[in-house]
């Protein structure tokens, strides 16, 4: 019922379709980026070359992302919207030549970089504009539509892109033809954008004083968006429990690439390690498809903190069944088990830091968001370099991991109790 009146709003569908066209250009990138950087056949893809890959492309965010959420809370978001997708689609255009004439130069990582910080931009947009769609009632069912709609779109445009794979030439040719296909879905997310009035999206706030003035105070701003989060205490203890999950997210992704690529497939055969991995990120959306449904009617029952411990723990199962063996179907069931987890957690936390921050500091708050993605998966690459084996499966280690779930569920938990008794 909550889902069809969610849809009745003409705002949140048209926002919707922006999402979902940006993000099956995503998934089509992000294959083509891993087409030239982690399946590529002149490349082996140990945990030590993925973890430099994704330092490279990642680490820059760290220090990127805090003019994000200012940026956000001063610019109108319809044209953020509007201009980061004709960004992105000159960037990605470039990329492309540059794959095609230089191949793999230190240039391309900057372009890649680049292009990948537009598509984080956009996204935080995105999640910043969402209230400005919707009634504060139903911002968890739409967090519970959006996310793992943008997601199976870009899984659409990942398969797009795998198929694609296959029928060009391997290498560089390959991913920079991807790459530039990718544009094209800029294009239609910034037409997309273009049927919102300016102001549709906020901030409704005015703010006189130059672009550069703005970034020149993007410190202080983000000293005093910091100060508003600790203040309000659940969006950050949220926040953090979601960056914990994605360290070890992050780990697993990294040790499921390993493990598609040396012991799921012949590790001299780029191709087939490259289809394993696939069927794994396919089978683990089925998980994130589950959370969808099952993230709504938890709620009926539960706080969306409550429901963010109970993923915590459910992950840990996931753990678990992968250091009993990384054979399939077990490894399957790990898959969907930690993708349900992992989407179930970030709708919750997406509707506590939307519900709980006000609106002139939202866009803040998703950038400390994003940072907080960006810097767990890097330093879960590196962890992951430095304690994995060369097949990518050590049955001590995903023990841990399991362990370090339970206990994450736990002091998530007892920080719950005290926000509620601080109330």
């Amino acid at each position: 019922m909550k889902l069809r009146e969610s849809l009745g709003y003409s705002a949140f569908r048209r926002l919707l379709a922006v999402r979902l066209v940006s993000q099956t250009g995503d998934g089509l990138f992000q294959v083509g980026l891993a087409t030239l950087l982690i399946f590529n056949p002149t490349k082996q893809a140990t945990a030590w070359e993925i973890a430099v890959a994704f330092a490279i492309l990642l680490a820059p965010f760290t220090l990127v992302g805090p003019f994000a959420g200012p940026l956000l809370d001063r610019w109108r978001r319809r044209n953020v919207l509007v201009w980061g997708n004709a960004i992105r689609l000159l960037l990605a255009g470039l990329l492309a030549v540059l794959v095609e004439t230089v191949g793999d130069t230190p240039v391309v990582y900057v372009f890649a970089l680049a292009t990948l910080g537009v598509n984080r931009f956009l996204l935080a947009g995105l999640s910043a504009s969402l209230p400005h769609t919707l009634p504060l009632r139903l911002y968890l069912i739409a967090n519970s539509i959006t996310p793992t709609l943008g997601s199976l779109m870009a899984a659409v445009g990942g398969g797009l892109g795998a198929l694609l794979a296959l029928v060009l030439p391997a290498g560089w040719t390959s991913g920079g033809t991807l790459v530039a296909s990718a544009a094209v879905f800029g294009i239609a997310s910034a037409l997309a954008a273009m049927f919102f009035d300016a102001g549709a999206l906020g901030p409704h706030h005015q703010h006189a004083g130059s672009t550069w003035r703005d970034v020149r105070k993007v410190v202080g701003d983000m000293v005093a968006g910091a100060r508003y989060l600790h203040r309000r205490r659940s969006p950050v203890h949220a926040l953090g429990a979601i960056a914990a999950h994605r360290f070890f997210y992050g780990f697993n992704f990294v040790a499921l690439i390993v493990i598609s690529r040396h012991l799921l497939a012949d590790p001299s055969d780029a191709a087939a390690g490259f289809a394993q991995f696939a069927i794994v990120g396919g089978v683990s959306f089925v998980g994130n498809a589950l959370a969808v449904v099952g993230t709504p009617v938890a709620n009926t029952v539960m706080s969306a903190a409550t429901w963010v411990r109970w993923c915590l723990a459910i992950a840990a199962v996931s753990q678990f069944m992968i250091a009993t063996t990384w054979h399939t179907p077990w490894l399957y069931i790990a898959a969907v088990i930690l993708g349900f987890s992992a989407q179930g957690s970030k709708i919750a936390v997406d509707t506590i830091v939307q519900a709980e921050t006000e609106d002139r500091y939202r866009g803040r708050a998703f950038a400390f968001y994003d940072m907080a993605f960006n810097t767990a998966f890097i330093c879960a690459a590196l962890v992951a370099a430095l304690v994995l084996p060369t097949s990518g499966w050590s049955r001590p280690v995903f023990v841990v991991a399991g362990v370090a779930y339970c206990l994450l569920a736990l002091a998530y938990a007892r920080t719950d109790v005290g926000n509620r008794n601080s109330r």
